[in-house]
């Protein structure tokens, strides 16, 4: 068997393997030494190919799509820098639990150490930001070698998604020639039984028994203002479970921005998502004082939460979690519970444990208040807080909000106040960096939803090469770009000089007029300046197929000085009757 075959059928096994364990979308970055795996990718009838120029870009766009169909997505590239080039998306995927197949190609081994083009050393180059790392052998096509490369490719989607999802490398070594020949018989099926030696594998559900549930309950007993705390995480159909649970203890749930507690059908009678703005205050936060916290997802957004866990950390703390992981930041006394977060809820419902009846009442209240001081008033100009208010209520029904990090989460945090409508949210919150948001957005959009990307002026600038994705595969996706022309958290944090060096080293104004860059990628641009002009923005963008653009201009003083109105009216409404 020559070169070629060897090379034809390995690449083929694998390829179809990878479709068999059901992947069923792969991100390619063009290349000449990825040649082999790229064009098998895309002849394979059951694999959908997205070709993205830009390795950095690409790997986002695969960690948006990975994210949307909650699902592994292959990502392919050549060797040297275009696979350091991924690294970003990489370490994003490992702390958010997204799960990526990385294949690499590589020089053959007598070309690495040598001084050859376009040859780094590839080998665990994700080092522990990788679930599991394999360097492959040299193609060959004997049945031993057909049954290897469809076990690591049938292994590799199982480490991707077994436990606590997360990214996978594998590293091909080929030689030149690295053309296939699709003119072979049976490529995707050798004529031996390599086809059905791949391995499969099953795994159950984790459960607490009767004895550890009964632990858990004793610690509660005489414990009657217990707050349940919902944080990020992707899982739809815990909201019921959770809200069933809180209805049975009469018990808050702080539900943050990405739980996907604060949409949807189920009953939302015990979810406060106004924490945030009320928890900033200390006094306010002292008369909040728990007996225990039950966390359900990653740690919250929200910041004064984070303070108001501090300042309770001696109270009784359980942090639920699917599998293994510890994402306590906070340094408190956790407990700390492996199992299936809805099957806990649906046990512990069935459990009485005793509550406060002014403990609910004592949290509705306050989040009635700052929902209404929030939602007051209409300023002259458009304010980024109206801005995603108006967001929000445009928004359709079945649709993705992916949100941006800094000022984007945190006024989603603010702002997203409940609603029936099913929108699911999206966020890279596993590093919080600001690079790869256009990407990711359109990596989401890439699976046939209505996308709704919300972000500043320099996470857009920071990724404006994603946006070619939404006009190659006429992506239906609406940005709204909030350009307060820099860095707008950074004039939130008190301790930094706003005179010396602050606009060089935080604010770093890019002065850029974004309009070019809607025509640029074959998208419609409107800057609207008022709140009415701004829902007319949002239904024409949505009435459009492609790319949307919508800008409002910010200023980031009076930003902030507009934020810490809100919070001063609710402090003061609700100081003054904590006096009555």
């Amino acid at each position: 068997m020559d070169h070629t075959e060897n090379l034809t059928r390995y690449t083929a096994n694998f390829t179809d393997e990878l479709a068999r364990q059901g992947v069923e979308n792969a991100v390619i970055s063009p290349g000449s030494r990825s040649t082999p795996l790229a064009l098998m990718l895309t002849e394979h009838e059951a694999v959908k190919e997205w070709v993205i120029l830009d390795e950095r870009s690409a790997a986002f766009f695969a960690l948006g799509l990975a994210k949307e169909t909650n699902s592994p997505v292959a990502l392919l590239c050549t060797s040297g820098t275009a696979a350091a080039n991924y690294y970003p998306a990489i370490v994003e995927a490992h702390y958010s639990r997204v799960p990526l197949i990385v294949l690499t190609a590589d020089r053959p081994h007598e070309l690495r150490e040598v001084g050859a083009p376009q040859a780094i050393e590839q080998r665990d180059l994700y080092g522990e930001h990788v679930k599991w790392f394999h360097d492959m052998a040299l193609p060959e096509a004997t049945v031993s070698m057909l049954h290897y490369v469809r076990s690591k490719a049938a292994r590799s989607v199982y480490m991707a998604k077994e436990g606590n999802p997360g990214p996978v490398h594998l590293n091909f070594p080929f030689r030149e020639p690295l053309m296939p020949d699709f003119s072979l018989k049976d490529i995707w099926n050798h004529p031996s039984a390599a086809r059905q030696s791949a391995i499969t594998a099953e795994e159950g559900g984790r459960f607490l028994d009767p004895s550890q549930v009964e632990q858990i309950m004793n610690r509660l007993q005489n414990k009657e203002r217990g707050i349940i705390v919902c944080g990020p995480q992707t899982d739809e159909s815990l909201a019921t479970s959770i809200a069933d649970l809180a209805a049975a203890w009469n018990i808050p749930i702080l539900a943050d921005p990405l739980s996907q507690l604060r949409a949807g059908k189920h009953s939302k009678s015990h979810v406060i998502e106004a924490y945030d703005a009320f928890l900033r205050n200390k006094e306010m936060r002292a008369s909040f004082k728990p007996d225990f916290i039950l966390r359900f997802g990653a740690m919250p957004v929200s910041k004064p939460y984070l303070f108001f866990v501090k300042e309770n950390g001696q109270t009784d703390h359980f942090i639920i979690e699917h599998h293994s992981g510890y994402r306590e930041p906070a340094g408190i006394n956790a407990h700390f519970i492996y199992a299936d977060p809805a099957q806990l809820c649906d046990v512990l419902v069935e459990k009485e444990l005793s509550s406060d009846g002014g403990w609910m009442k004592q949290w509705l209240r306050a989040n009635e208040v700052s929902k209404k001081r929030l939602t007051a008033g209409e300023e002259a100009e458009l304010t980024e807080g109206e801005a995603v208010l108006g967001m929000l209520e445009a928004m359709p029904d079945g649709s993705r909000l992916y949100t941006g990090n800094s000022m984007s989460v945190r006024d989603v945090d603010t702002f997203f106040l409940t609603t029936d409508k099913n929108i699911r949210v999206h966020a890279n919150r596993g590093a919080n960096g600001i690079d790869g948001m256009v990407s990711s957005g359109m990596g989401a959009a890439a699976a046939g939803e209505t996308v709704t990307l919300l972000l500043g002026d320099l996470s857009f600038f920071h990724d404006m090469n994603g946006l070619l994705a939404a006009k190659h595969y006429t992506l239906n996706i609406t940005i709204l770009l909030i350009n307060n022309n820099g860095g707008g958290i950074f004039s939130f944090l008190p301790h930094l000089d706003k005179e010396k060096h602050f606009e060089a080293l935080f604010g770093t104004p890019p002065d850029i007029d974004f309009q070019y860059t809607a025509s640029m990628y074959g998208g419609t641009y409107r800057n609207p300046a008022n709140l009415e002009e701004l829902m007319e923005a949002f239904t024409k963008s949505y009435q459009h197929e492609g790319l949307s653009i919508i800008e409002v201009n910010s200023d980031r003083t009076m930003n902030a000085e507009w934020h810490r109105k809100k919070w001063r009216a609710i402090e003061e409404e609700l100081l003054a009757g904590s006096d009555d």
